[in-house]
């Protein structure tokens, strides 16, 4: 826990992109402005309602709605990251397997697959705490706090419904058994029950009465926005399940492919083992690929946030698999051996000196250069933009939380008027977040800010939009193979 600790506190906040909406948010409800991302829009456009809400919480004791949310989230994460480990060992233990439990929380504890989003402020560090705990309360025969985290987990964000699922199936196997298979079935009690339904119940009827649906206005925009090959997301996620201590890195690109045969059949032995001891146990065991196949089939644009639930879940099954080599060959070292060569080949995704931020070490993904462009952007327009305009962009989180200005969200996600402009022709997309030329000249905003890339095939082709808006800055930059951050204003 302690390492725990120190891996997060050390390199500072790194903030992402999209805690920065989180952010607005909580600075909205703070200023009496209600959970939302523009004064006066009731959209909901967050998905992690219950992180927003922390850290408006923590903002009423830290300076209200100027409170200093990259670093209360990097306090938030850091803690959240430790108890997680704590709980690695714990389960592990209830198990019957320490050492694995030991193993997956010391590589949990500096992986940059954790870090790089708990220094980035995202909630996923929460969402993986609670859906530990829901697991760890659930093997020790704990259903009530095993129900209250598995519906908090629901509000940190929507795909926790992959682990609960599972689970859920198998609660409902074990409270309805027969006595003759199981003497001591674990039944349904009235408080299992509500400690699910009140938190989950209460914040799908204020979300209903408040924005008309409780589904997050963002998941429909994304699957409208994006566009993507029907293999992407299977591809991606077999390179990460390859990869899950990074041997990438010091192997090269081949050892994708070894540890595409190593580190499954390894879960799979351990999970077997397991199996054969504890059958109820097979939730845990499904999760992290039950995440793979559902992630795989729906193939969403899959941020690297969405790539960290199921790995410490996985870490553990691997290690399963070396304390089951270390049984069959009666001797320690298996164990031994798997969990220093997981550890040293997860530090080599860290970096002694970033190259840009802050130039503490940090893990080499930790990557927030966009992010500062944009702050560089927003600290260019706050003497330009006045109370009431509107400020055009495709990314609206630093951007939006630095400048404060009312946002029209090129990609719809906490701008529904933007909808209707999607999907686009295949033909203009050079990425995925090309932005539509009408919806500019329908809706006028009176800036605009993106990277070049952004409207090489729409807006940078059309006569009106060069007509109507004039380039006042250009900020060098070649991310993603753009030629500049633009910034636009309506003339």
């Amino acid at each position: 826990m302690i390492i725990a600790l120190a891996a997060r506190l050390l390199p500072g906040p790194r903030t992402i992109d999209d805690a920065y909406i989180t952010f607005r948010y909580a600075q909205n409800l703070l200023a009496g402005n209600g959970l939302v991302y523009n004064p006066g829009e009731a959209v909901l456009g967050t998905t992690t309602p219950i992180y927003a809400l922390l850290m408006a919480g923590l903002g009423l004791f830290t300076g209200g709605s100027q409170a200093p949310f990259p670093t209360l989230a990097l306090l938030v994460n850091a803690l959240a990251d430790g108890l997680t480990c704590w709980l690695l060992i714990r389960m592990a233990e209830a198990l019957g397997y320490r050492r694995a439990g030991m193993a997956a929380a010391m590589v949990w504890a500096i992986a940059p697959w954790s870090v790089t989003f708990a220094i980035g402020g995202m909630e996923t560090s929460l969402l993986i705490l609670l859906g530990m705990a829901t697991f760890y309360f659930y093997s020790i025969d704990k259903p009530v706090p095993a129900a209250l985290c598995g519906s908090l987990s629901l509000l940190t964000r929507p795909d926790a419904l992959l682990f609960l699922l599972p689970l859920a199936i198998e609660r409902l196997r074990r409270a309805l058994s027969h006595k003759k298979y199981n003497p001591y079935p674990l039944r349904f009690t009235t408080k299992e029950t509500l400690v699910f339904v009140i938190p989950l119940g209460s914040w799908l009827a204020y979300s209903t009465a408040f924005y008309g649906n409780p589904i997050p206005h963002s998941i429909m925009a994304k699957i409208s926005a994006y566009q993507l090959p029907g293999e992407a997301g299977l591809i991606r996620l077999l390179q990460h399940y390859s990869t899950p201590f990074l041997g990438h890195l010091v192997f090269g690109k081949w050892w994708i492919g070894v540890g595409l045969v190593l580190f499954p059949v390894l879960f799979g032995l351990g999970a077997l083992k397991l199996l054969r001891q504890k059958p109820s146990a097979w939730p845990l065991l499904a999760y992290p690929w039950f995440y793979l196949l559902a992630f795989a089939l729906t193939n969403p644009l899959i941020f690297r946030w969405y790539l960290a639930p199921p790995l410490p879940f996985y870490f553990l099954g691997i290690f399963l698999g070396g304390e089951r080599l270390a049984s069959d060959l009666r001797s320690k070292l298996p164990t031994y051996i798997l969990a220093t060569a997981a550890v040293v080949l997860t530090l080599n995704g860290w970096t002694s000196r970033p190259d840009h931020g802050l130039m503490h070490p940090s893990p080499r993904m930790a990557y927030i250069k966009l992010e500062l462009l944009y702050q560089q952007a927003a600290f260019e327009l706050r003497n330009q933009i006045h109370p009431g305009q509107v400020l055009a962009a495709g990314d609206i989180g630093a951007l939006g939380y630095y400048t404060q200005a009312r946002i029209l969200d090129t990609l719809g996600l906490i701008s529904p008027q933007a909808d209707k402009y999607y999907p686009l022709p295949e033909s203009m997309y050079e990425i995925n977040y090309a932005i539509p030329s009408n919806l500019i000249s329908d809706l006028q905003p009176d800036f605009l800010v993106m990277l070049e890339i952004y409207g090489r095939k729409t807006l940078l082709e059309d006569a009106v939009f060069k007509q109507s808006y004039g380039l006042i800055a250009l900020i060098p930059t070649d991310i993603y193979g753009s030629e500049g951050m633009l910034i636009y204003k309506r003339r």
